[in-house]
């Protein structure tokens, strides 16, 4: 079977809130959203999975729409900083050489909160073997978030830092997956989607 992760589409900057942050998509990252379902409605897609953060749900609906599926969500598949009051894009964080941004680049994610990153694997793991159990020679959609994608595919990789690479917001990645264990990386950060021309134009 074959699992295509895709990262969240642009969402909102979220500073100062009383709450658990959840932003909602800008409205670039709606479009995102709407070509990456443009893009892979043509696909024989089995089901749509969630991460049940309002980003990357609301990055998949239009997928979701467009198949006439449910967006099927599983909390083991949200980001590593849900609990968090504010939202600040990792990007904003690399750019700015932020200490949180340190921390996670190092892999010292306990100096910014109480992470446990074997327990952040092992619920990644637990969540997508499932997924691999429950659709045998299927095509499943995934939505979730850079972390997720690092740090499931490092395991798929065997690579052991949890940051190594960057995701882009709505970028494609495909791992083939058997019921056996063995896995392959297919492609990594596919955004050709995002700037593809329309049938039309």
């Amino acid at each position: 079977m074959e699992i295509v992760l895709i990262r969240h589409a642009q969402p909102e900057r979220v500073v100062g809130s009383r709450e658990r942050a959840d932003p909602p998509l800008t409205a670039r990252g709606r479009e995102q959203a709407e070509r990456t379902a443009a893009w892979l409605r043509e696909e024989e897609i089995a089901a749509v999975w969630s991460s049940p953060l309002r980003r990357a749900v609301e990055t998949a609906g239009p997928l979701a729409e467009a198949l006439g599926l449910p967006v099927r969500t599983d909390e083991r598949l949200s980001e590593f900083d849900r609990d968090f009051a504010d939202y600040l894009p990792i990007e904003e964080l690399r750019a700015t050489d932020h200490p949180r941004w340190r921390a996670m680049r190092d892999g010292r994610w306990e100096d910014f909160a109480s992470i446990d990153l074997g327990s952040f694997r092992e619920r990644l793991e637990s969540s997508l073997t499932e997924r691999i159990a429950d659709h045998p020679g299927e095509r499943v959609a995934v939505f979730a978030h850079g972390g997720v994608i690092n740090v499931w595919i490092g395991l798929v990789l065997g690579i052991e830092r949890p940051l190594w690479f960057d995701p882009g917001y709505a970028s494609l990645h495909r791992v083939a997956a058997a019921r056996s264990g063995r896995r392959s990386v297919l492609s990594l950060n596919e955004t050709a989607h995002l700037t593809a021309r329309s049938a039309g134009s």
